[in-house]
């Protein structure tokens, strides 16, 4: 919906203007936009001369998301025609001027929409310097952001007053489409060719690591894999293997020793929960007692130790919220963005307690969880960050070694990720630790596209503390 249609006119090209804000406090409801800036523009690219005209059309639109960010329809459309113009070119310099953009528009017959030739000609002299091109266009950009929280704002006052979804949901959309314009600066473009991205690799190279990757509170198994952006990791265990030990331990160790924004996603565990785990692993406390609220003497001097370190942990977010979809997820990413914290890793535990979104009801819940896991791997690549999702056992797994064949739900999860770990604990039937290697966990790399798969890395299992040890000299 248009927020000329939001604002009840059908005309796309007509805003109402209510002239000057009111004494009682209310707006003025024309959309923010910068005519001038758009008119600057526009006349840039068709003023450069000949040896510039592919620069300075290639910074403005480095600067502009999308010609939509234009305010006026024959600004968008002027705009547009001089891209595909650009685009099709195949000289090194190619010739947009007003004539040949006036010529291209008349093929097109939108002409008489933009206001004639005439109208080419006057935007050209309005341009002061072609040099402040790409200024002009950030303007338009920040215009054009603004309109975009009206336009999301007033949607979800509509919904609100339709009552078309549950509050929770609304809430998730409206809250990610606002930040999204908040935060949707547009970046440069990315290296592609192999002379752009050859002297990076040579530096990662010479350094001996990739700045990119994250590594793991664990030695030995950092010798054999890393998290890299895009990349879904799936973490597996059967009922109390150590999948939310896991997760926790590796959410901290990037947040509070490498101090870099995490995401813990929890549909297992409560807050309160989550923090006895994460204090009881920091501090060297029995998680028993702080789950109690039974602390002794030393417990609250081994807390005082912790206590700047988790009171100034604003980059590590918990969140437990009931019912977490993809959207949700997203939104929370959007929301730690914009408080400058983007998270570098985000967790999910655990993936099949994790609510589908848009299910018909004929899909199956085999087909619902594929379709989890292939949104937490899209996820992972749209946000250039590590996800890793926990994920349980079936039944069948109990007694044995698991193996990749054994997620619950679904087959689909082994395809999407890119490392698989399966933890493997002995356990007696009631629940406590057995065999020869009682107090251990076996972490199998069942699943490694970059790197050694079939490797056993035994760590240490200390439930009471909430945490699992390395077990490397």
């Amino acid at each position: 919906m248009s927020i000329a249609e939001l604002q009840g006119t059908t005309d796309p090209d007509v805003f109402p203007d209510e002239g000057p804000r009111p004494a009682d406090g209310g707006f003025d409801r024309t959309p923010p936009h910068d005519n001038d800036a758009e008119q600057a523009v526009l006349g840039a690219t068709m003023l450069a001369t000949q040896s510039s005209t592919a620069r300075v059309i290639d910074e403005i639109d480095a600067e502009l998301r999308d010609p939509a960010d234009f305010y006026k329809p024959a600004h968008e459309t002027i705009y547009r025609t001089i891209l595909d113009m650009y685009a099709a070119s195949t000289g090194a310099t190619p010739r947009i001027d007003p004539i040949t953009v006036a010529a291209e528009l008349t093929k097109r017959g939108e002409l008489a929409k933009i206001g004639g030739a005439p109208y080419l000609h006057t935007l050209v002299q309005t341009v002061p310097t072609t040099a402040n091109g790409p200024h002009y266009a950030a303007i338009i950009r920040e215009r054009a952001a603004l309109r975009q929280i009206i336009q999301a704002g007033t949607r979800m006052v509509q919904m609100g007053y339709a009552a078309t979804d549950d509050a929770d949901r609304i809430a998730a959309d409206a809250m990610a489409e606002v930040q999204a314009a908040a935060t949707g600066t547009t970046e440069a473009a990315p290296p592609l060719s192999v002379a752009d991205r050859w002297e990076t690799f040579l530096d990662e190279l010479q350094a001996g690591e990739d700045p990119s990757a994250l590594d793991t509170p664990w030695r030995d198994l950092n010798d054999v894999i890393q998290l890299k952006p895009g990349q879904l990791i799936t973490v597996g265990a059967a009922t109390a293997g150590g999948k939310s030990l896991f997760g926790m331990n590796l959410a901290a160790h990037v947040a509070l020793k490498r101090n870099r924004p995490a995401l813990v996603i929890s549909l297992e565990m409560g807050g309160g929960e989550l923090m006895a785990r994460l204090t009881a692993a920091e501090a060297n406390i029995n998680v028993d007692r702080l789950v109690r609220r039974q602390c002794t003497e030393q417990d609250w001097e081994r807390i005082a130790k912790v206590s700047d370190r988790m009171a100034n942990a604003h980059n590590f977010v918990l969140d437990d919220s009931a019912h977490l979809t993809l959207s949700k997820i997203r939104a929370r990413i959007r929301w730690m963005t914009a408080r400058g914290h983007a998270p570098a890793i985000v967790v999910a535990d655990y993936l099949q307690l994790m609510t589908p979104e848009g299910a018909s009801k004929n899909s199956s819940r085999a087909q619902e969880v594929a379709d989890i896991s292939r949104g937490l791997k899209v996820m992972a690549m749209e946000f250039g960050i590590p996800v890793v999702a926990l994920a349980q056992f079936n039944r069948g797994a109990v007694g044995r070694r698991p193996l990749v064949s054994d997620f619950k739900d679904s087959s689909a999860i082994e395809q999407d990720s890119n490392i698989i770990v399966l933890l493997h604990r002995e356990l007696a039937e009631d629940g406590t630790d057995t065999g020869p290697k009682a107090g251990t966990v076996e972490a199998i790399i069942a699943k490694n596209r970059n790197g050694a798969s079939g490797r056993i890395i035994e760590l240490a299992f200390q439930g009471h503390m909430g945490r699992l040890a390395s077990m490397a000299r």
